[in-house]
């Protein structure tokens, strides 16, 4: 059979992508067929006529994917000019397919990302950025974890999903390491924050209208409060106090009152035996503006609930997971809620939400009352085992604790005597740097320099939520181009 010869080439830039270009050379005068598939466990290539095409490798640049080219699309092969491996290499063209095909829900950076690794990312250019997103604190691990990493693919080689009608381990596994360190002593698995929340909503009106005799009304209302977020469908979006989000949809989920964060006492007239079914509350609230809770907040939260007969739920789906230093947020504060909301960082980037729940509410939960078809599935939960082996291994909380505090410390040196700061705060790292103008345009500054960061609240707070992992170093470096960008803040639209 008639063979080409593969030499696999690379510099720098292309090397940091993850991108290997090809040289060919022809033997026996055979022409480069119109699709090549590369196998990385073995040197060889196939084309999609099924022939093969015996190939070997040079150099140390491991191939780590299968990639298909398109004749059409292909720069000239003879006499080893480089192969075009299919994919606009410019952050113009992939955002301009983008514009054309997705829909236009979502506000984008102009900036397109192919490469991860640890606390940076990498474009289609080459540029490195620091992230201090982490994917809006889902990348707890940062960008591939070698021990996340080896989870997923041992697992994947195994199995990926069977549905919620079978059992399987690792989510047995995940369900009793989530029991074994908590409050809770049941879990149910969703696969999101807003599909949590949604599943907190139901089990508190079957757990209100399980107590109830059928001569009383059922409590069905519920207390969530300004600066909330609690997701994007309709529950959870009655439970979001901002305006612009929930208007479009009218009428939301009915039955919601708003109350101040914080304020005790409107708390207490809010709060009503036999009609509030429960209270959402976020410890630390992220999209809000970063903004902690008080222990006697929070303690009268509880005593109000106990004496009303309503649940207690914690929304920790930003807030949860070692965020804070804590590996649950309310720890900080000694109180326990009768429903906690997890999701963002559990499964390490895959897309999972939890909800755990103390018996007295899961013994009102029967067959049939909620469920998910890829919900708790064993690829994201033994995801989800990696990444509670590393934040609950020794010392884990302790150096978020440490390093949240260091970079509030050289926030506040290096910007706090500007006049647009008017407050940092935040708990571990979830930090937030308030200031009196929108934070927009430090964002972009910030950006241009290779530094990623988010808003919250009305869009003046800088929001900080780097992945767990950062070093004191990476923080140092982050605040120095953060430094470097504040004078944006004052330059004329």
């Amino acid at each position: 059979m008639a063979s080409l010869y593969f030499h696999c080439i690379t510099n720098p830039q292309e090397h940091l992508l993850g991108r290997p270009l090809f040289e060919s050379r022809e033997s026996q005068k055979t022409p480069l067929l119109q699709g090549l598939y590369c196998n990385p466990r073995v040197s060889e290539f196939r084309n999609p006529s099924g022939g093969l095409l015996h190939g070997k490798r040079e150099g140390r640049l491991r191939i780590s994917a299968c990639i298909a080219t398109d004749a059409a699309e292909r720069t000239s092969v003879a006499n080893g000019v480089g192969v075009d491996l299919g994919f606009d290499r410019s952050s113009r063209g992939v955002m301009e397919a983008e514009r054309k095909y997705f829909l236009r829900n979502y506000a984008r950076t102009p900036v397109v990302f192919v490469k991860g690794e640890g606390c940076k990312l990498y474009d289609v250019e080459g540029k490195e950025y620091l992230d201090l997103t982490a994917g809006i604190a889902v990348n707890a691990l940062g960008h591939g974890d070698p021990a996340w990493l080896k989870a997923v693919t041992e697992q994947a080689a195994t199995l990926t999903h069977v549905s919620n009608v079978f059992h399987t381990v690792p989510q047995v596994k995940l369900a009793k390491r989530l029991v074994e360190s908590s409050f809770a002593d049941k879990v149910f698995f969703a696969n999101s924050g807003t599909e949590a929340n949604e599943a907190a909503i139901k089990f508190a009106r079957k757990y209100q209208q399980t107590l109830r005799s059928a001569k009383e009304e059922n409590a069905t209302e519920f207390i969530s409060f300004t600066n909330s977020f609690h997701g994007r469908t309709m529950g959870a979006l009655a439970l979001t106090s901002k305006e612009k989000y929930r208007t479009p949809f009218e009428p939301v989920m009915p039955g919601v009152k708003f109350v101040e964060f914080g304020n005790v006492e409107a708390t207490k007239k809010a709060v009503q035996s036999g009609k509030t079914a429960a209270i959402f509350v976020e410890p630390v609230q992220g999209e809000g503006g970063i903004y902690s809770a008080t222990r006697d907040f929070l303690k009268e939260l509880r005593t109000l609930c106990d004496a009303a007969g309503a649940l207690l739920v914690f929304d920790e789906v930003q807030c949860g997971l070692g965020r804070t230093g804590y590996l649950w947020a309310h720890q900080m504060y000694d109180v326990q809620p009768d429903i906690m909301t997890l999701a963002k960082p559990l499964a390490g980037g895959l897309p999972i939400g939890a909800v755990l729940l103390t018996d007295k509410v899961a013994g009102t939960i029967g067959p049939g009352d909620h469920g998910s078809t890829f919900a708790g599935g064993p690829l994201v939960c033994h995801a989800a085992l990696a990444v509670l082996d590393r934040i609950q291994a020794p010392g884990f909380l302790e150096s978020v604790t440490s390093k949240g505090h260091y970079l509030k410390s050289l926030l506040t040196e290096k910007l706090g005597k500007n006049a647009h700061v008017k407050e940092i705060r935040g708990s571990g790292l979830l930090v937030g740097v308030e200031l009196d103008v929108p934070a927009a345009r430090m964002v972009d500054a910030a950006l241009r320099a290779g530094l990623l960061i988010l808003t919250a609240g009305k869009g003046n707070i800088l929001r900080l939520a780097p992945p767990l992992i950062i070093s004191q170093e990476e923080l140092e470096q982050a605040v120095d181009i953060l430094s470097t960008c504040i004078p944006a803040l004052d330059e004329q639209k």
